[in-house]
């Protein structure tokens, strides 16, 4: 299982998206706080979904299709949470209380690349998986 390359992207998905947001800051409100992922329950949410999707993904190293699927799933999701803070981070200052944006603001982009060259793995593997079944 994490002899494949796809279990260590995964892997590194969970980390990031699991454990980095919660130390990691969003960005800073008006007043000057540090806005982490538990602050906000939404953003908490896709974080945690992420994750474990990520998690499920891992564990279904058996089924191929199925890793394949839920990292495409992973992918949505992340760029829903990508657009989610582009969004709150253009609106006019006033109405949403950002002041200054953080680095958990990337953390949906690294994600996606991990889980990009993931799925890359897993379908090199399941056209490995074919070609030597077509040869039986």
């Amino acid at each position: 299982m994490i002899q494949r390359i796809q279990s260590v992207y995964l892997l590194l998905v969970i980390i990031i998206s699991g454990a980095l947001p919660f130390f990691v800051t969003l960005w800073k409100d008006a007043e000057g706080a540090a806005v982490v992922a538990l602050d906000e329950p939404f953003v908490f949410g896709m974080y945690i979904g992420s994750s474990a999707l990520a998690i499920i993904a891992l564990l279904a190293f058996k089924n191929r299709k199925l890793q394949f699927v839920l990292g495409r799933l992973n992918i949505i999701l992340n760029f829903i949470l990508l657009g989610l803070f582009v969004y709150w981070s253009l609106r006019v200052p006033g109405e949403m209380n950002i002041s200054e944006k953080g680095i958990g603001m990337l953390l949906p982009i690294i994600s996606i690349v991990f889980l990009v060259l993931a799925n890359k793995a897993i379908m090199r593997d399941e056209n490995l998986v074919k070609s030597v079944d077509r040869l039986r």
